[in-house]
Protein backbone atom coordinates (compact mmCIF):
# COMPACT_ATOMS: atom_id res chain seq x y z
CA UNK A 1 0.00 0.00 0.00
CA UNK A 2 1.34 3.64 -1.15
CA UNK A 3 1.64 6.09 1.65
CA UNK A 4 -1.72 7.68 2.21
CA UNK A 5 -2.55 10.93 1.98
CA UNK A 6 -5.37 12.93 4.00
CA UNK A 7 -8.13 12.20 1.91
CA UNK A 8 -7.84 8.41 1.29
CA UNK A 9 -7.25 8.15 5.00
CA UNK A 10 -10.74 9.35 5.47
CA UNK A 11 -12.18 7.48 2.58
CA UNK A 12 -10.56 4.57 4.69
CA UNK A 13 -12.07 5.72 7.83
CA UNK A 14 -15.81 6.28 5.75
CA UNK A 15 -15.74 2.61 3.94
CA UNK A 16 -14.47 1.02 7.92
CA UNK A 17 -17.39 2.58 9.56
CA UNK A 18 -19.53 1.32 7.02
CA UNK A 19 -18.30 -1.88 7.35
CA UNK A 20 -18.31 -1.91 11.34
CA UNK A 21 -21.54 -3.90 10.86
CA UNK A 22 -20.79 -6.56 8.54
CA UNK A 23 -21.85 -4.97 5.17
CA UNK A 24 -21.61 -1.74 3.20
CA UNK A 25 -25.16 -1.01 1.85
CA UNK A 26 -26.44 0.35 -1.61
CA UNK A 27 -27.01 3.49 0.43
CA UNK A 28 -23.66 3.28 2.32
CA UNK A 29 -22.44 3.60 -1.46
CA UNK A 30 -24.58 6.33 -2.60
CA UNK A 31 -23.58 8.38 0.59
CA UNK A 32 -19.55 8.37 -0.75
CA UNK A 33 -20.36 9.14 -3.86
CA UNK A 34 -22.76 11.84 -2.36
CA UNK A 35 -19.20 13.32 -0.02
CA UNK A 36 -16.57 12.59 -2.23
CA UNK A 37 -18.67 14.68 -4.85
CA UNK A 38 -19.56 17.91 -2.86
CA UNK A 39 -17.65 18.29 0.08
CA UNK A 40 -14.39 20.55 0.03
CA UNK A 41 -11.90 18.14 1.64
CA UNK A 42 -12.34 16.04 -0.90
CA UNK A 43 -11.76 19.04 -3.63
CA UNK A 44 -9.76 17.69 -6.58
CA UNK A 45 -10.02 13.85 -5.38
CA UNK A 46 -9.59 11.14 -8.51
CA UNK A 47 -12.50 9.14 -8.32
CA UNK A 48 -10.74 6.60 -10.19
CA UNK A 49 -8.34 5.93 -7.34
CA UNK A 50 -11.28 4.91 -5.07
CA UNK A 51 -11.32 1.15 -6.17
CA UNK A 52 -7.99 0.76 -5.07
CA UNK A 53 -8.58 2.87 -1.96
CA UNK A 54 -11.18 0.71 -1.12
CA UNK A 55 -8.81 -2.83 -1.72
CA UNK A 56 -6.51 -0.89 0.15
CA UNK A 57 -9.23 -0.26 3.40
CA UNK A 58 -10.56 -3.91 2.72
CA UNK A 59 -6.78 -4.91 3.35
CA UNK A 60 -6.60 -3.42 6.37
CA UNK A 61 -9.88 -4.30 7.84
CA UNK A 62 -8.86 -8.21 7.35
CA UNK A 63 -5.92 -7.46 9.91
CA UNK A 64 -6.33 -8.01 13.43
CA UNK A 65 -5.82 -4.71 14.52
CA UNK A 66 -7.23 -3.45 10.64
CA UNK A 67 -9.58 -1.08 12.29
CA UNK A 68 -6.86 0.68 15.31
CA UNK A 69 -4.40 0.99 12.31
CA UNK A 70 -7.29 3.44 10.13
CA UNK A 71 -7.57 5.37 13.07
CA UNK A 72 -4.19 5.86 13.45
CA UNK A 73 -3.59 6.83 10.12
CA UNK A 74 -6.52 9.60 10.24
CA UNK A 75 -4.78 10.61 13.48
CA UNK A 76 -1.12 10.23 11.22
CA UNK A 77 -2.43 12.11 8.16
CA UNK A 78 -5.44 14.72 8.82
CA UNK A 79 -4.60 17.89 9.90
CA UNK A 80 -6.04 18.17 14.14
CA UNK A 81 -8.25 20.71 12.42
CA UNK A 82 -10.17 18.21 10.53
CA UNK A 83 -10.60 15.68 13.23
CA UNK A 84 -14.34 16.85 13.64
CA UNK A 85 -14.30 16.83 9.84
CA UNK A 86 -13.40 13.16 10.08
CA UNK A 87 -15.63 12.15 12.54
CA UNK A 88 -18.73 14.14 10.85
CA UNK A 89 -18.04 12.06 7.82
CA UNK A 90 -17.99 9.27 10.06
CA UNK A 91 -21.34 9.95 11.77
CA UNK A 92 -22.93 10.85 8.28
CA UNK A 93 -21.76 7.19 6.96
CA UNK A 94 -23.65 5.74 9.90
CA UNK A 95 -26.79 7.89 9.88
CA UNK A 96 -27.24 6.79 5.86
CA UNK A 97 -28.83 4.05 7.45
CA UNK A 98 -30.94 5.46 9.56
CA UNK A 99 -30.74 2.80 12.21
CA UNK A 100 -26.89 2.46 13.83
CA UNK A 101 -25.73 -1.39 14.73
CA UNK A 102 -24.22 -1.40 18.06
CA UNK A 103 -20.50 -2.33 16.06
CA UNK A 104 -21.06 0.81 14.39
CA UNK A 105 -21.85 2.45 17.28
CA UNK A 106 -18.88 1.61 19.25
CA UNK A 107 -16.80 2.76 16.47
CA UNK A 108 -17.65 6.16 16.83
CA UNK A 109 -17.19 6.00 20.55
CA UNK A 110 -13.75 4.97 19.78
CA UNK A 111 -13.78 8.04 17.26
CA UNK A 112 -14.61 10.40 19.81
CA UNK A 113 -11.88 9.14 21.76
CA UNK A 114 -8.94 8.90 19.21
CA UNK A 115 -10.12 12.37 18.29
CA UNK A 116 -10.22 14.02 21.52
CA UNK A 117 -13.66 15.25 20.91
CA UNK A 118 -15.50 16.82 23.64
CA UNK A 119 -19.20 15.74 24.30
CA UNK A 120 -20.57 18.69 23.38
CA UNK A 121 -19.49 18.72 19.89
CA UNK A 122 -19.51 14.98 19.19
CA UNK A 123 -23.29 15.41 20.20
CA UNK A 124 -24.06 18.55 17.64
CA UNK A 125 -22.31 16.70 15.11
CA UNK A 126 -24.75 13.50 15.67
CA UNK A 127 -27.69 15.42 15.91
CA UNK A 128 -27.26 17.37 13.02
CA UNK A 129 -27.09 14.35 11.50
CA UNK A 130 -29.69 12.63 12.84
CA UNK A 131 -32.21 15.63 11.49
CA UNK A 132 -30.97 15.33 8.32
CA UNK A 133 -31.95 11.44 8.09
CA UNK A 134 -35.20 11.68 9.01
CA UNK A 135 -37.94 10.17 7.42
CA UNK A 136 -41.74 11.28 6.75
CA UNK A 137 -44.31 9.42 8.52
Amino acid sequence: MAALNPQDALIHLMIAVAAADGQISGIERREFTVLLRTLPVFSGFDETRLADIAQDCGDLLDQDDGIDTIIRNVRDTVPRSLYETAYALAVEVVSADVEASQPELRLLEMLRDAFELDRLTAGAIEHSARVRYRRLG
